[in-house]
């Protein structure tokens, strides 16, 4: 069964692309009731395909909104206004992810949204926030990484690596999703509602403290360099002998131990804090790396205790052991597509498949919700 947290909840959901939808999504797996409202020409991401570039529909916007109904509503027609104020007047949460003011521009600052249902809680997820001097500027996800010092640390030491999948707009719709939970319980409470704010990149430069306490006691972390950036030899990523490549996370002394044994050479153990960046040392670490295949390394270290873990491709992760029992890869139902669920269990029974994106009517969603 799915998870019946939110079955209460009811969600509007204006967001477009992935950020904002993906974080409703999560409400949605929740139990929530989200309906996702949609301009005349739909939400963008529907022709997006930002990982093949497959021509005609994208899979995407099905599977970012699997769990939902979608309504289309023009929020710059009279009649469409009325019918999305009596849907406001219903609803818990509305998420959104317009530029700063144009919410206000179509007639529903939050000022307005409050007067209309004093317990909404509204959260408006953007790219830098609604105040500062970039509050307006355009970008994505790259961009909100590279504000937040997370793409200048990421990478080798020659240049900076962007990530996959794209972490400002998982981490923005996390963060999101937190604040509107943590909301909904202080309601609770008082029975009043909030306007947050969210910010890709500030949801980014929550997870910078190590690096900006690292900085403040002269001790500045940067790529290659650090002990979690490819300084040290213990805690890195190394190439095989067929080109393929394993992680190792020897962090503790055991565990340093346990994999120098296992690949014979002791004589390395002493060397576990040698100073960073450990230059010589990760290259003898390389040089034993690169004398076996990965699937021999796997058999090497079975039963080592000393976290190094293959680096799987794409192709391998629905068939590891560990991801197939957990479960969480699944087709999605209405498309051929495949989704991950929500990466959690309940009560020891894993998630259930989500439902298809359902197409709907915003007046048809006014009466059912009135009704309850």
């Amino acid at each position: 069964m799915p998870a019946a947290f939110l079955k209460d909840i009811r969600v509007l959901d204006l967001s477009q692309f992935l950020p904002g939808p993906f974080a409703t999504q999560m409400l949605a797996d929740m139990g929530a009731d989200v309906v996702k409202v949609e301009p005349p020409k739909g939400d963008p991401m529907r022709a997006l395909d930002p990982v093949t570039n497959d021509r005609g529909a994208s899979p995407y916007h099905a599977l970012v909104n699997a769990g939902k109904r979608v309504v289309t509503l023009d929020l710059n027609v009279q009649t469409d206004k009325d019918i999305f104020r009596r849907l406001v007047q219903s609803a818990d949460v509305l998420m959104e992810s317009y530029r700063p003011g144009v919410m206000a521009r179509l007639g529903f600052g939050y000022d307005t949204l409050k007067e209309m249902n004093p317990a909404l809680v509204h959260c408006a997820l953007s790219g830098f926030g609604q105040n500062g001097p970039m509050r307006l500027t355009g970008g994505h996800d790259i961009n909100y990484v590279a504000a937040a010092g997370q793409l200048g640390l990421t990478g080798p030491a020659a240049a900076p690596h962007m990530a996959y999948p794209m972490v400002a707009d998982y981490a923005g719709a996390m963060q999101a999703t937190v604040a509107i939970l943590g909301a909904l319980v202080g309601r609770g409470g008082t029975g009043q509602g909030a306007y947050l704010d969210v910010a890709m990149s500030d949801s980014v430069l929550a997870w910078q403290s190590q690096a900006l306490t690292a900085l403040h006691r002269g001790n500045a972390p940067a790529r290659g360099q650090s002990l979690l950036t490819g300084g040290a030899a213990f805690y890195g990523v190394y190439e095989t002998a067929d080109n393929r490549f394993v992680s190792l996370g020897a962090i503790e002394t055991v565990f340093w131990e346990n994999f120098c044994n296992a690949v014979g050479r002791a004589d390395l153990i002493g060397r576990q804090n040698e100073p960073l960046p450990q230059t010589d040392l990760i290259k003898q670490v390389s040089a034993i790396f690169k004398q076996k295949d990965r699937d021999a390394w796997d058999d090497v270290f079975i039963d080592v205790d000393c976290c190094y873990h293959p680096v799987l491709d794409i192709d391998e992760v629905g068939a590891h052991p560990q991801n197939a029992a957990r479960g969480l890869i699944q087709p999605q139902a209405g498309i051929d597509a495949i989704a991950v669920l929500q990466p959690f269990w309940t009560n020891d029974e894993p998630p259930s498949p989500r439902e298809p994106l359902r197409e709907a009517r915003a007046a048809d969603i006014v009466d059912d919700w009135k009704r309850d």
